[in-house]
C-alpha cells in the first residue's frame, strides 16, 4: 500500500486526509500556516473559514442540503465537526468558526495514520499519489509548480483573458477577486433599534435586523460611493465572482440593486411596527458565545477607517466596534475542465489530484465535498483500485461534472446548484416537487454508487 502525500490542510485537504485514513492508507498532510502565511488567514488552525462562518442552507431538498447529505452518508468528519459546532442562524448551518477550526484540527493531528508537516511545498514528486488542496490563497512558488504540471504536452489548457492585467493568463490559471465580510462585537449593538427575524419566519429568529428606511438608506447610499478603497483601481474591470461581489461594487450598478441584494428586506417584517422596512442589513451570530455577529454580505475593500464611517450610518450600529474589517483577496484556481478528469485527477498525471477551490468549486462545502471525493480516489489509487466517479444525477456528480465538463475557454468557478443538476426525464412544473424529485434520484443514486464502490465505513456510517 501507498502513502498519500496531501498539500494544504484547508476545508478539502483536511477531510480529504480523514477519508484517507478512514480507509487504512496512510497519510503526510503538509499545511506551510504558521510558518508561511497568507493574506486572509488569521490562524495556523486547519479548515479555518476566511469570509463566512456560513455552510448554507439546512432546508430539505434544497441544492446546500442535498450536498450536506451526501457528505453526511459518505461520513464526512467535516460535515460532523460543523454540526458539532453550529451557531444559531435560522435555517442555514452556520459555525463558531474558531471552535470549528479548533476541533478539525484536533481530529486531524490526532489520527495516527496522519502525520503533519508545518512546511511549504514547492514541488510534486513524480508518481506520488498527490492532492492539492491548497485552495484559493496557493504559495507562489507552488503555483510555479503547478504550471509545469499544467504545461505539459498532454495538457493543452486554455484559459479566458485576465481583466485585470490586460492579457491572457497562463493556461494553467485563472483567478478572481473575492471579499471577506466585517464583524462587530455583540454588546456595541444598539438593540433598541434593530429586531431579531428570519427571513420568511422560516427557522428560528437568529438574525440581528438593522431596517432603514428610504432616507437612511439613500444617507447610506451615498457615503458607501464616496468612501475611498484600499486601492485606486479600474473597478470596472476587476474580475470579481458574481456570488461575493463587494457592496461597493454592488452599489456602483444602481441605487436599488443593495435592496435587491444583501439589503433585501424581503420577508423581514418589522415586529415593533407590523411592516417591512425600506431596506435591512442581516446580522448573523459570529461564535457559540454570542459576543460578535458578521455583517452578512457586506464583503468589502474600503478603507478601514472609511468603513468604520459608512457601516456606523446603519441604525443599531452607530456605536459599533469592529473586531474585522472587510478585506479583499485574490482567489485562484485551476482551468479544470482542461487539466482533470471526472475523478479530479490531472488528465496528464493520474497521481496528481485536486480539490477544493483552486479546483474551481466555490463555497465551503463544496471544498469539503471535492476533498471528500478526492480522498476516496487517492486511496482506492493507494489500494490498486480503481477510482469511481460519482453518477451524474448526485450533487458530487453534477458538481464534478461542471468544473471537468464546462467550456474550458470561459470556465467559472460555481456552487451547487439545481442548474447543474440533469433534468428529470418528466416534465414536472412545480418547483418544489421538482427539486424533491431530484433530491429523492440523487440520495437513491449516491446511496448505490456507495454500495457499488465497496466502501464499507461510508455504508456503515449511513446504516448507523
Amino acid at each position: 500500500m501507498r502513502r498519500v502525500q496531501i498539500i494544504g490542510a484547508g476545508l478539502a485537504g483536511s477531510e480529504a486526509a480523514w477519508q484517507c485514513a478512514r480507509r487504512g492508507v496512510a497519510v503526510e498532510l503538509f499545511e506551510m500556516r504558521p510558518v508561511h502565511t497568507t493574506p486572509a488567514h488569521q490562524t495556523g488552525d486547519f479548515a479555518e473559514l476566511v469570509c463566512s462562518n456560513s455552510l448554507k442552507s439546512e432546508s430539505e431538498n434544497t441544492a446546500p442540503w442535498l450536498l450536506k447529505e451526501e457528505m453526511r452518508r459518505a461520513n464526512s468528519r467535516l460535515i460532523e465537526i460543523a454540526r458539532e459546532t453550529a451557531v444559531p442562524a435560522g435555517h442555514a448551518l452556520a459555525v463558531d468558526r474558531a471552535e470549528f477550526s479548533r476541533k478539525v484540527t484536533e481530529a486531524i493531528s490526532r489520527e495516527p495514520l496522519i502525520t503533519i508537516r508545518r512546511e511549504e511545498v514547492t514541488a510534486v514528486e513524480d508518481g506520488q499519489i498527490t492532492i492539492i488542496a491548497t485552495g484559493p490563497l496557493t504559495s507562489d512558488r507552488l503555483s510555479q509548480e503547478i504550471m509545469r504540471l499544467s504545461s505539459s504536452p498532454d495538457s493543452p489548457g486554455e484559459a479566458g483573458s485576465d481583466p485585470s492585467r490586460g492579457k491572457a493568463p497562463p493556461p494553467h490559471r485563472l483567478y478572481f477577486y473575492d471579499s471577506i465580510s466585517p464583524i462587530v462585537e455583540a454588546d456595541s449593538i444598539d438593540m433598541d433599534k434593530v429586531y431579531l427575524a428570519a427571513r420568511y419566519d422560516k427557522g428560528s429568529a437568529d438574525y440581528i435586523n438593522c431596517p432603514m428606511s428610504k432616507e437612511k438608506y439613500d444617507q447610506f447610499y451615498d457615503a458607501l460611493l464616496a468612501a475611498q478603497s484600499v486601492e485606486q483601481k479600474d473597478w470596472e474591470n476587476l474580475n470579481y465572482f458574481e456570488s461575493c461581489l463587494p457592496i461597493e461594487e454592488i452599489a456602483r450598478r444602481g441605487r436599488d440593486t443593495l435592496r435587491f441584494g444583501p439589503m433585501k428586506p424581503v420577508g423581514l417584517k418589522d415586529p415593533r411596527t407590523g411592516r417591512i422596512p425600506y431596506a435591512a442589513v442581516q446580522l448573523r451570530q459570529e461564535n457559540l458565545r454570542a459576543d460578535s455577529y458578521n455583517l452578512v454580505g457586506f464583503q468589502n475593500h474600503l478603507k478601514f477607517g472609511e468603513q468604520a464611517r459608512v457601516l456606523r450610518l446603519i441604525p443599531g450600529l452607530e456605536s459599533a466596534r469592529f473586531l474585522r474589517y472587510g478585506q479583499i483577496h485574490r482567489n485562484t484556481y485551476i482551468n479544470s475542465p482542461a487539466l482533470l478528469n471526472s475523478t479530479l485527477q490531472m488528465k496528464a498525471h493520474p497521481h496528481v489530484l485536486f480539490a477544493g477551490q483552486i479546483c474551481g468549486v466555490e463555497g465551503y462545502v463544496e471544498s469539503m465535498a471535492t476533498g471528500l471525493m478526492a480522498g476516496m480516489n487517492a486511496a482506492a489509487l493507494a489500494t490498486g483500485s480503481e477510482p469511481a466517479p460519482p453518477p451524474r444525477a448526485t450533487a458530487f456528480g453534477s458538481l464534478v461534472h461542471y468544473i471537468t465538463q464546462a467550456e474550458s475557454k470561459n470556465f467559472q468557478p460555481a456552487n451547487i446548484t439545481f442548474d447543474l443538476l440533469p433534468t428529470l426525464d418528466r416534465k414536472v412544473r412545480d418547483r418544489k416537487e421538482r427539486h424533491r424529485l431530484q433530491c429523492e434520484l440523487a440520495l437513491r443514486e449516491f446511496d448505490d454508487w456507495l454500495v457499488r464502490t465497496l466502501q464499507p465505513a461510508a455504508s456503515e456510517a449511513r446504516s448507523g
